[in-house]
């Protein structure tokens, strides 16, 4: 999880936590304290002011019941966070009559686009080692039928997502450095280009590169900005599918498979 990295979790804890195998009995707060309006006041906090907002106390005033209420109920931010990851996992959609898995990933692939634009939040607290709840098995399950029995292994099936998830995650964590630049600065990507790009033509192609200077030139012109993570999203989307398309075409019988119901 993004904050401390160093937080150690008691995994029985924390598993218990994800799957809600055991939950205190609320007392007193109306209406009743639970772990998924703990989880829910959470996330809210993180979409609006990011991810270092959320506290234990931040959400137990939000809630209106004292920081150990929460403690109650949840052992810590980190577990917190774990759980807050694992529930806008559902939020991804998983329509079962799509045809071809090109068609699939390319859906799995926009799903996820538009869960990291909600949530930015979300790219700080994912992490190499997955939170294992849930929603997240439900979510990789799903995405895994997208190229079950075309012809590719299992460890292929899941480079596979990696691979996809990977370009999703970089293009989408360009796009809201962009955000934040430009909140920063007070300067929309349109207006910081506007400002530089002369400059890009002038000092580039005098200084000796020509072609720095038409190939920056045209894409500025093309974006409106020195950079689109949209550009980069769409493209790059392509691309991978067609890389994933020569795979699958090299494997012996690779083929398509009926869409499961």
């Amino acid at each position: 999880m993004a904050g401390d990295r160093r937080t150690v979790v008691d995994p029985a804890r924390s598993l218990a936590l994800l799957w809600r195998t055991r939950e205190p009995v609320s007392r007193g707060a109306r209406p009743p304290l639970s772990v998924d309006r703990i989880v829910r006041q959470g996330i809210d906090i993180a979409d609006a002011e990011g991810l270092d907002a959320v506290t234990m106390r931040r959400v137990g005033e939000a809630l209106g019941v004292g920081t150990m209420s929460v403690y109650t109920y949840v052992p810590g931010k980190t577990e917190l966070v774990n759980v807050m990851v694992d529930t806008v996992y559902a939020e991804t959609a998983r329509p079962a009559d799509l045809t071809g898995w090109r068609v699939r990933l390319e859906q799995i692939a926009r799903e996820n686009w538009a869960l990291y634009r909600r949530h930015p939040w979300l790219l700080r607290a994912e992490t190499a080692r997955p939170v294992l709840g849930p929603h997240l098995l439900a979510k990789y399950d799903y995405e895994l039928t997208a190229v079950d029995g075309i012809g590719l292994t299992d460890v292929e099936m899941d480079g596979v997502l990696t691979l996809l998830l990977g370009h999703v995650r970089s293009a989408a964590r360009a796009a809201v450095d962009q955000s934040e630049l430009e909140r920063e600065t007070g300067l929309t990507e349109g207006q910081w280009w506007q400002a530089h790009a002369p400059w890009l033509e002038l000092f580039a192609a005098g200084g000796g590169y020509p072609t720095a200077a038409r190939v920056g030139t045209a894409a500025g012109q093309a974006y409106g900005a020195a950079y689109s993570p949209e550009h980069a999203f769409e493209f790059g989307l392509h691309r991978v599918l067609d890389g994933i398309a020569v795979v699958v075409a090299d494997r012996p019988g690779g083929h398509e498979r009926p869409t499961r119901e």
